[in-house]
Order: C-alpha cells, then sequence, then structure tokens
C-alpha cells in the first residue's frame, strides 16, 4: 500500500469521526482493530475488535454536540502514520470531571495509525 492510499484512508477516517459516522469508521477497520487513548501518558481507554470499538465509537459519539479532528501534517514512522491533530468539541453533556454541557474543548494531540490490508489496524489517540 503507497503513501496516497494510506492517507486517504485516514482521511476517510477523519470525515467519518467529525460526521458521527459510526458505520462509515467501521468499515475502515480491520477486524482485529487495536484502539488506545493515552492522557498524559497513561492508557485510559483501550478496546480490542471490532465490536468493542464500535461500542466505544456509539458511547462518545453522545457525549459531543459537535467535534472536528484537523490534520495538520503526517509523517511516516516505520509501519506506522503519525498524525498531528487539533481537536474542537462541543459538549452535549456533563462529565464527571466537572465539565459542562456546552462547554467547549480544544486540544492539539496526535493519533498513531498502522494499516493492514488496506484496513486500520491500529489507532493510538495521545492528548
Amino acid at each position: 500500500m503507497n503513501s496516497d492510499e494510506t492517507k486517504q484512508i485516514i482521511d476517510y477516517y477523519v470525515e467519518a469521526y467529525n460526521s458521527f459516522d459510526v458505520e462509515g469508521i467501521v468499515k475502515l477497520l480491520h477486524k482485529e482493530i487495536m484502539f488506545r487513548n493515552f492522557s498524559n501518558g497513561e492508557v485510559d481507554t483501550e478496546t480490542k475488535g471490532i465490536q468493542e470499538f464500535k461500542e466505544l465509537a456509539e458511547n462518545s459519539s453522545k457525549i459531543f454536540a459537535s467535534r472536528r479532528q484537523t490534520i495538520v501534517s503526517y509523517s511516516a514512522i516505520d509501519n506506522n502514520v503519525e498524525v498531528q491533530i487539533q481537536y474542537e468539541g462541543i459538549l452535549a453533556v456533563d462529565l464527571p470531571n466537572g465539565l459542562k454541557a456546552g462547554d467547549k474543548l480544544q486540544l492539539k494531540g496526535k493519533s498513531v495509525f498502522q494499516i493492514k490490508d488496506g484496513k486500520i489496524l491500529l489507532i493510538e489517540d495521545y492528548s
């Protein structure tokens, strides 16, 4: 798979994510998809397989009234593609950490993707 194809898969994923299109996301995933979210250097969320990822995506979509990932840059590292991301979201619900519905989140982070057989095998989000 060439870098243009890999970039296109990642672009489709981000587009589906931004539009809350869980089925669109799932179509891009390898059956053995691994997802990890790192916050402050520690894993706070991890899924294995399409069903666990889909459940997380469905639950996460209910938390936000709107959300947008914007890709700032891509870089290939070994078998992975590292994507620098700017993230903005508006909460739809109150969260246990004190954030309230209507609050705006703005973050910078990165996502690491690994592609296998034309599907996303690994996603690691860092913020």
